[in-house]
């Protein structure tokens, strides 16, 4: 194979996929913020753990938009 490594394009993921992704990581914020209040220390998060699981659903939001392009 003549690619160089990490020259080829990632591959096409469908808008559903997308959606998918979307409420994964919705559902994984909403545990993690409900964590915090847990009478259970197993169960608690961090609000580092809270804010990680904003920013990768903000990501995910980020990348569905972006399967739209010319809705916005």
């Amino acid at each position: 194979m003549s690619q160089e490594q990490g020259s080829s394009p990632r591959p096409h993921v469908s808008p559903e996929v997308r959606v998918y992704e979307v409420l994964a990581r919705f559902d994984a914020y909403a545990r993690a913020r409900g964590g915090q209040d847990s009478i259970f220390s197993a169960s608690r998060t961090t609000p580092q753990q809270e804010a990680r699981a904003f920013d990768d659903l903000a990501q995910a939001v980020a990348r569905l938009r972006n399967a739209f392009p010319d809705a916005g």
